[in-house]
């Protein structure tokens, strides 16, 4: 470029004020939200396990180091997203006589979230929770729990067996979707196989799976869920007095 002022003023008014700003961007800066936005497209598009800093930054459109100006580490990240995620979950107003109903009504919500981020529970696993749409939602299943008349330690209980179960669901889910992208692997049977498999053991080793084959393998994943979650919450008892 020249170091004539003059020249250079010259170019700047020869070009549309639009083309000047398009061939010299402003730099968007780095902020929580774009991270956060990052790490949903990686798991998004790659899944879980491809979610690093380094890969992060990279959608960022920076170094890794400069995303610690704004997050401790990885598992900061993973807050990040399960706190994004539980932004969209809506909490009912607790209702006694629906408390049942409202729990596998949240529960679901949090299932299909993670369902289209294949891995994300993962991120909730094992994790204390800070974000407050994380503690938003957990104070939500609470409420509910608490308005069924659920002794507070058990509903504290409870309310971890469940979301330890919702998470646990949706990340086989996710190993499933992923096997069945790779052709050459044959863990994941078709229902009409597994049906075959087991027909077809010695009957004298599994009598019980033969002939309760069909109904071992009834029904769909969805189903299961509600049953898995309903088994929970109907031996949750209201406390006496």
């Amino acid at each position: 470029m020249s170091a004539d002022p003059r020249q250079r003023r010259a170019a700047r008014h020869a070009q549309p004020a639009a083309e000047v700003a398009a061939s010299a961007p402003r730099k968007k800066p780095i902020t929580v939200e774009r991270i956060t936005d990052a790490a949903l497209e990686v798991v998004a598009t790659e899944g879980y396990d491809a979610l690093t800093i380094r890969r992060v930054a990279a959608v960022v459109g920076t170094g890794p180091s400069s995303l610690y100006a704004h997050i401790v580490n990885k598992d900061d990240i993973d807050d990040l997203l399960i706190g994004r995620l539980y932004a969209e979950v809506v909490l009912p107003e607790a209702d006694p006589t629906a408390w049942r109903e409202q729990l596998l009504g949240v529960y679901t919500q949090i299932r299909d979230l993670y369902l289209k981020y294949p891995g994300v529970s993962r991120a909730a696993l094992a994790t204390v929770p800070t974000n407050l749409e994380t503690l938003r939602v957990g104070e939500g299943i609470l409420a509910i729990l608490l308005a069924g008349g659920i002794e507070p330690r058990t509903a504290g209980w409870a309310r971890d067996a469940l979301s330890l179960y919702v998470s646990a669901y949706a990340l086989e889910q996710s190993l499933v979707q992923q096997r069945r992208r790779h052709q050459d692997h044959e863990w994941v049977l078709s229902h009409e196989e597994l049906l075959d498999r087991f027909t077809a053991l010695p009957a004298e080793k599994f009598p019980q799976t033969r002939r309760h084959a069909a109904e071992l393998i009834s029904g769909t994943g969805h189903d299961r869920f509600e049953f898995a979650l309903g088994q929970l919450m109907n031996n949750l008892r209201p406390a006496s007095g």
